[in-house]
This record gives C-alpha cells, structure tokens and sequence, in this order.
C-alpha cells in the first residue's frame, strides 16, 4: 500500500498582518519575525502632580522577536506561531497588570517558539518553557530567549517535557512540584496527542495542588461524510476526555470553566470567533 504523504501545514497568522522583518535569521529557512504588543505596567496606587491631576502612565509599544519555520511538517507545528499563543499572551498580560503573577511560577507546556513564555517572563518570579525535545525546538526556544532577553525580567528555564511520558526526571518533577500556573496554547491537533495532553495535566493538577491551568484553542473545524456537518473533532475529543477525567477525580475535585474573552487585547493578531480559552483548578488535597 502507498503512503501517503506528510502533509505540510502554515499557520494563518503570517498573511492577517506584516510581521515580517529583512533580519537574517540563525538558522538556515527559518524567518525572524517582529510581533508588535502594548507594555502595559502593573496596577499600582494612583500618582498625582503637583496640580494634583492624575499621573497617567502610558503604555508603550514593544515587539517580541520570533525565530521560527514559516510552513512544517504536523509533527513539528511548534517551530511556527499560532494565533493561540497571542490569546494566552493576552491573558497572561491581563494577569500580570492586575499583580496575579507576582511571585508566581509559571509553566508552559508545548511552547513552541516560545513566545507566550516571553509575554510571562514580563510579570512572574519564574517561567518553566517546555516542549518536546524533537526538531531543534528546545534549542530555538533558547535562541528567541537570547532575541528578547530585555524583555525576560523573570527566572526562565527551559525543560523537555513530552506528553506521550508522564515518567518524569526528578528534576522536571520538583519544577513542577513548585509551579502556581500552568499554561498551554494550540497543543490540540491530533487525537493521540489530546488524550496524552489531558493525561499530563492531570498528573501536573495532582502533583502538589492547588494549581490553575489556563488552555487556549482554535477550533479546527472539517467537513465529516458521517456528521454531514462541519465539525472539530479534536475540540471535541478534548473535551470528552476532560469532562471523564473530571468525573474520574474525585480526590481534587476540579474546576473547569470556558472563560469569557472579555479581556483587553494586546497583541496584534484577529481575535476569531474560533478561538476559546479554558481554565481549570485543583482545590488543595
């Protein structure tokens, strides 16, 4: 029997906006792109002047620099950039303006080029970054850490982590152990890997509890002959296999909830309706 081909696939995000840049990159085919954010401050008391009026601090404008592949493999979807990532930027920018990260440790999983870890390393203690160690991804999450170290304010580490093995070193358990937040953005493109995902938080929501995990998504939807409907079979595969888990653990007693998006954009990127975001929680044992 032929085998089929591997098919290639490219992010939609790099023709929504120019974020391209003529800086050669270190790698040869990859790109060096320029992804535009506002740098907001974290709340703190109100300033005045000496005429007594409001001291407003406004927010600047910053980039984050981006090292990546501008079309992969399936295996490899991690060296590009996801709309995801910007959501779960936003979010995490929400948070730290608001001071929830101070002296927080955060992990993310399945970081890819590792910008969402960047938009952290802006307002926690420390920032875990990890992915599968597979097609230089560790090595270009370093390398765009050195592009935007003046960026990096906190402790930032970068880790394997791979979500087909929840036998983990000691050294990747006691991280973990010690992590407050943990994030996770587009990881949900095959079957296989979603049941492994969910299979890995749990075991993250179970080591050393309470912890909140905050998971973004684009629903991926595709024509099926057997529901003559377009639908987003791994969505939804994720959410079965999270609702079971949920009904299984009894000991944590999770909470999952699908939040609003509510919240200010920061990033440059189109916010679509196919985008959902999910936070769950473990309660101390």
């Amino acid at each position: 029997m032929q085998q089929m081909p591997e098919l290639t696939v490219t992010s939609e995000i790099y023709n929504e906006y120019d974020y391209h840049t003529k800086i050669s990159p270190t790698n040869e085919g990859n790109v060096i792109s320029e992804f535009p954010f506002v740098l907001a401050k974290q709340t703190t008391a109100a300033k005045f002047d000496k005429d007594n009026d409001l001291d407003v601090v406004r927010p600047k404008k910053e980039v984050i620099k981006i090292e990546h592949s501008s079309k992969t493999k399936l295996a490899l979807v991690g060296l590009q950039v996801w709309r995801g990532a910007f959501l779960l930027a936003d979010l995490i920018t929400h948070l730290g303006i608001k001071g929830e990260l101070i002296n927080k440790t955060v992990l993310e999983l399945g970081a890819g080029t590792g910008l969402t870890s960047f938009a952290a390393a802006l307002y926690a203690k420390k920032v875990v970054c990890t992915d599968i160690n597979v097609g230089g991804i560790l090595e270009l999450i370093k390398l765009n850490a050195k592009y935007n170290d003046k960026l990096i304010k906190s402790q930032f580490k970068v880790m394997p982590l791979d979500f087909m093995d929840i036998n983990w070193s000691q050294e990747l358990t006691d991280e973990i152990r010690d992590v407050d937040i943990v994030i996770a953005a587009d990881v949900i493109y095959d079957d296989d890997v979603t049941a492994a995902f969910v299979r890995t938080i749990d075991k993250i929501m179970n080591t050393n509890p309470p912890k909140t995990i905050y998971i973004a998504l684009e629903k991926r939807y595709v024509f099926t002959i057997e529901h003559l409907d377009s639908v987003a079979p791994c969505y939804e595969t994720f959410l079965t296999l999270l609702n079971k888990d949920k009904m299984d653990d009894v000991v944590y007693n999770w909470t999952v909830q699908e939040m609003s998006l509510d919240f200010p954009k920061y990033f440059t990127y189109d916010r679509v309706k196919e985008l959902v975001l999910w936070k769950i929680s473990s309660k101390p044992s």
